[in-house]
């Protein structure tokens, strides 16, 4: 990949709240806007060292709501501040100068932005996680995974159509 590259970062937790939940999936599509390659740290692969190895070469972070959630529930949990060593770019800021409210899953229908996980949530990301930890149910995870997946790729899309 060529530089400057950009990072797209979602996180799956086990709850709302840092001090309480873990984090279960960390997923990152690094690009350099021709090539991409997307990277998830999973349940005890979350950790400072794989995610800082998984972002090198990053300028810049985008999320959706990540001023709010993901980073600092990464800094919490991984005691890493992503905002000192990248710059980082919240796309739901972009979307409420834009008159766009709501969920990034929200956000994405007003724009017709195509998901093709349909119906799956932020609560069900938690229940799949439950269903494999506690069932090694390895289909929940695979669809966790590809939940986690279709987020952090569709805020590639939504930058695009924002910027």
């Amino acid at each position: 990949m060529q530089y400057p590259l950009e990072a797209y970062l979602d996180i799956e937790t086990t709850g709302l709240s840092p001090v309480y939940s873990q984090i279960t999936t960390i997923g990152i599509y690094l690009t350099d806007g021709i090539e991409g390659q997307f990277t998830q740290l999973v349940g005890e692969e979350a950790t400072a060292e794989n995610l800082l190895a998984a972002l090198q070469g990053a300028t810049v972070i985008y999320t959706y709501n990540g001023s709010r959630f993901d980073l600092p529930f990464i800094r919490l949990r991984t005691g890493i501040d992503l905002g000192i060593f990248f710059e980082h770019h919240d796309l739901m800021y972009d979307c409420w100068r834009n008159n766009l409210f709501g969920g990034l899953k929200v956000v994405e229908q007003q724009l017709g932005i195509e998901r093709r996980l349909k119906g799956v949530s932020g609560y069900d990301a938690v229940r799949l996680w439950w269903a494999y930890q506690n069932d090694y149910d390895e289909n929940a995870l695979a669809t966790l995974l590809a939940y986690n997946k279709e987020d952090v790729i569709n805020l590639k899309t939504l930058k695009e159509r924002l910027l």
